[in-house]
C-alpha cells in the first residue's frame, strides 16, 4: 500500500471527536436502506451539486470502491450486495451534473473519496472503478489522482480517451452518410436539439438499408472501418449466437445489430452523446481530415474484411470505387477550441503510477474493444506496462457482465494491493473466481484486440 495522508479536514474531524479513526468510523453514517440495511450509509452533495453515496459494511476490509455512477441506484445492485458481503465499502457519485465534463467528473471522484474518509476514517486501499463513462473516469482518476487512489478497475470504459473514441465514431457515421445517405439531411456532426427524432431517423434509415444487398454491404464496410463488433444483442436484449467468422451474413448481421439493433444501438449513443459533447465543448471536436479509410479497412479483423468483400461481390458493387468515393468526399474539420476543451476531459498518456486492471467485452458496441489496445500500447511506450493488466470477456452488448465477472476483477485487484505483486489474471483463474462469487459460468477468454485506428495522440506525437 502506498502511504497516503488523510485529508486535513478528516484529521480535524477525528481529533475533534477525541477518537481514533477506527472508533470514529464505527459511529459514522446512518443505517442503509434495504436491501443493504446491515451497512452504514453516507450521502450528500459535492460542491458542484453532484450527489454522492457510500455504504460501509460492519466488517470492513479497509478497501473502498469509488464509482462515477454509484449514487444513481448502486445500493440496489447485486454487485453492491456481493461487495459488501466480502467487506468492501462501496460508493461514488452520479454523472447527472457533470455529464461529458470528464475532467470535473474525475476530480469529483477524489472529492467523494475525501468525504468518505472524513466520515469513516482513512481507507487502506482506495480503488477507482466503474463501467462505461465510469470506466473512463476510473482510468482518468488513476492518471490524474494517483496521490488519492491506490488502484483502478475500469470496466467497458472508453479507453481511447475523449478525443480518440469520438473520432472513431465519426468514421462510422461519416462512411454511412457518404455511401448510403449522402442526399439526406441526416447529420454527422451538428446534432440538432431534437435528439430522439434524429436518433429515430438514423436508425430507421439504417434498418431500411439492411433490407437490400447494397445496404448490407455498405453497412458492413462502415462497421469495419469504425471497428464495431461483428456480434450484437437482439432487440429484446438477448444474446445472439457468436457468428462463425467465415459466415459473411452472420458477421454482417452482428455488425448491424451493434450499429442499429439491440437495447443500446451504437447510432443512438453516437447521436445523443455527440449532441451533449458539442454543447459542452462549444463546437465539433472530431475530424477525419487526412484519414485513409482504405487503410482502416485493411487493418480490420479478417472476418470483417471477408464479410465486406463477399457482400460487395454479391451486391455487384465495386469496393474500390466506394473507397474512392470516401477518399474524395469533403472531410469534416474540427473546431480547434472544441478539441482543446475535449482534451481537458482526458487524454490517456500511459503514465501509470498505480496498478490498473481493465475489463472489456469483445462484443461491446459502445466502448469498442480496440480502444483497449490503445490504452495498453500507451502504457508500453511509457514503460509502465508492469502496472497494467487487461482482461476480456466474451459478451455482446455494452457492459453486460455478470456479478461474478465483476467481483473477480475487483478481488484480483485487492490481491494485487495486499501483496504488491500481480496475482494470476489468466482467463481460467478469472472464470473460477467468477463462478465462486455467483455460481455462474465466467466468460473470460484469451484475446488480443485489434489496433485502434484513431489513437490520440497518435504514435510519435507528444
Amino acid at each position: 500500500m502506498r502511504t497516503k495522508v488523510l485529508s486535513h479536514l478528516a484529521v480535524l474531524t477525528v481529533l475533534a471527536a477525541g477518537l481514533p479513526a477506527t472508533a470514529h468510523a464505527a459511529e459514522a453514517g446512518k443505517p442503509c436502506p434495504a436491501p443493504v440495511s446491515a451497512a452504514r450509509c453516507l450521502d450528500g452533495q459535492l460542491a458542484d451539486g453532484t450527489p454522492y453515496t457510500f455504504a460501509r459494511p460492519g466488517r470492513w476490509n479497509g478497501a473502498v470502491l469509488v464509482d462515477l455512477d454509484f449514487a444513481a441506484g448502486g445500493l440496489a445492485s447485486a454487485l453492491t450486495a456481493s461487495l459488501l458481503e466480502r467487506g468492501y465499502a462501496v460508493g461514488g457519485t452520479t454523472r447527472t451534473v457533470t455529464g461529458w465534463n470528464i475532467a470535473r467528473a474525475i476530480d469529483n471522484q477524489a472529492e467523494a473519496l475525501r468525504r468518505f474518509e472524513t466520515a469513516f476514517g482513512p481507507a487502506r486501499y482506495a480503488i477507482a472503478e466503474g463501467r462505461s463513462m465510469g470506466g473512463m473516469v476510473a482510468a482518468g482518476a488513476a492518471q490524474v489522482h494517483p496521490d488519492r487512489f491506490d488502484a483502478a478497475v475500469p470496466m467497458c470504459g472508453g479507453l481511447g480517451g475523449s478525443v480518440g473514441q469520438w473520432n472513431q465514431k465519426l468514421d462510422t457515421v461519416f462512411t454511412l452518410k457518404t455511401l448510403l445517405f449522402r442526399d439526406t439531411a441526416l447529420p454527422v456532426t451538428g446534432i440538432p436539439a431534437d435528439v430522439p427524432g434524429t436518433q429515430q431517423r438514423w436508425l430507421s434509415a439504417v434498418t431500411s438499408a439492411q433490407g437490400t444487398a447494397a445496404g448490407r454491404a455498405r453497412i458492413a464496410l462502415a462497421a469495419a472501418i469504425g471497428q464495431l463488433p461483428g456480434w450484437g444483442l437482439a432487440a429484446d436484449g438477448t444474446t445472439t449466437p457468436v457468428p462463425d467468422g467465415r459466415d459473411a451474413d452472420g458477421v454482417e448481421q452482428g455488425m448491424y445489430l451493434a450499429l442499429a439493433g439491440g437495447p443500446l444501438p451504437y447510432l443512438g449513443q453516437a447521436v445523443s452523446s455527440r449532441r451533449a459533447i458539442e454543447q459542452v465543448t462549444g463546437g465539433n471536436p472530431s475530424w477525419n481530415t487526412g484519414v485513409d479509410y482504405a487503410r482502416q479497412l485493411a487493418t480490420a479483423t479478417p472476418d470483417q474484411r471477408n464479410a465486406v468483400r463477399r457482400l460487395y461481390e454479391r451486391a455487384g458493387l465495386d469496393l474500390r470505387a466506394d473507397l474512392g468515393r470516401l477518399a474524395a468526399e469533403p472531410r469534416v474539420s474540427a473546431d480547434p477550441a472544441a478539441v482543446h476543451h475535449l482534451e481537458r476531459g482526458i487524454v490517456f498518456t500511459g503514465d501509470l503510477r498505480i496498478p490498473v486492471l481493465t475489463v472489456n467485452g469483445t462484443g461491446d458496441q459502445i466502448s469498442t474493444v480496440a480502444q483497449q489496445q490503445s490504452y495498453g500500447a500507451l502504457a508500453g511506450r511509457a514503460g509502465t506496462a508492469s502496472l497494467l493488466r487487461q482482461t476480456y470477456v466474451r459478451t455482446a452488448g455494452h457492459c453486460t457482465y455478470t456479478t461474478g465477472e465483476q467481483q473477480a476483477a475487483i478481488d484480483r485487484m485487492l490481491a494485487r494491493l495486499r501483496t504488491g505483486h500481480w496475482p494470476d489474471t489468466a482467463p481460467a483463474t478469472m472464470n473460477r473466481l467468477a463462478m465462486a462469487a455467483d455460481g455462474g459460468q465466467g466468460r473470460y477468454l484469451p484475446y488480443t484486440p485489434p489496433r485502434f485506428n484513431r489513437a490520440y495522440p497518435a504514435a510519435g506525437r507528444g
